[in-house]
């Protein structure tokens, strides 16, 4: 059950604890997608975040018992990165809450790619999160908020060689803060970083990153990625949230309780 208010606990670990969680079956399964991520997309993607010495990076898959994500994994995430495609309904409705919960307390949330279809995802956005999509089109994806922290020491375009197309109209809340649009070789354009405020928590969704392409192993997605984590790393993290009776000033003065 989530109650509205917050009770706040401040962090007092200066490290960023990160848990990049995917599905780990396409390269398990598919000889191309492995040949492009041989250990999984969830350690390519940590391989490259441990470079940063502020940053303490686990991994958590699918198949692992309570998806890796137990409440000790969770409790201790400052920063919770998404990859998932096929299996979305392999995934609990409660371990589903509990990730809800932990982003109204404070904890980020980036999503990747076919996570948009996720059921963490489509929760915190509370649509359905559809989009148009094809394969194997060349994307020029274009930074149209450089100012924003996401986007420090990004250039202005980066071209992704083969990338799978998503389209609009991409059923989500307007975005918060738009970063990044993605623009086609078949002439679609798409929204393909958006930034929400969420709870007490920060929520980032980043298009780019289908599992047969090389896209995590691009520098310039890498330092996206890497700027999303310090975006979306909280001050602190609320124990839960309530909603709390409060007395005026006069009443407080007065000794008046509830």
């Amino acid at each position: 059950m989530l109650l509205f208010n917050c009770t706040i606990f401040g962090k007092v670990d200066f490290m960023i604890n990160v848990t990049v969680w995917n599905e780990f079956r396409h390269e398990r399964e598919d000889d191309e997608v492995k040949a492009v991520y041989p250990n999984g997309i969830h350690n390519c993607i940590k391989d490259f975040l441990k470079k940063d010495e502020e940053l303490n990076v686990r991994t958590a898959t699918l198949d692992e018992e309570n998806c890796g994500l137990s409440d000790d994994v969770l409790n201790s995430t400052d920063v919770l990165i998404w990859w998932g495609h096929c299996h979305h309904d392999k995934v609990p409705d409660e371990l589903v809450e509990k990730i809800y919960n932990r982003v109204m307390c404070g904890m980020g949330f980036i999503a990747l790619h076919s996570a948009h279809f996720s059921k963490p995802f489509k929760r915190l956005m509370g649509s359905t999160c559809s989009l148009k999509w094809r394969d194997g089109d060349r994307e020029r994806l274009w930074c149209v908020l450089p100012s924003h922290e996401i986007a420090k020491d990004v250039p202005e375009q980066i071209v992704i060689p083969v990338e799978e197309m998503y389209g609009e109209r991409f059923d989500v809340p307007t975005p918060d803060e738009l970063i990044f649009i993605g623009w086609f070789s078949g002439g679609e354009v798409f929204r393909s970083g958006c930034a929400w405020n969420k709870g007490l928590g920060r929520v980032f969704y980043f298009q780019p990153g289908h599992e047969s392409n090389p896209t995590y192993h691009i520098p310039e997605v890498q330092k996206i990625l890497t700027n999303a984590v310090h975006w979306a790393n909280p001050n602190f993290i609320a124990k839960e949230i309530e909603c709390p009776w409060v007395p005026s000033q006069e009443e407080e003065l007065l000794g008046i309780e509830s």
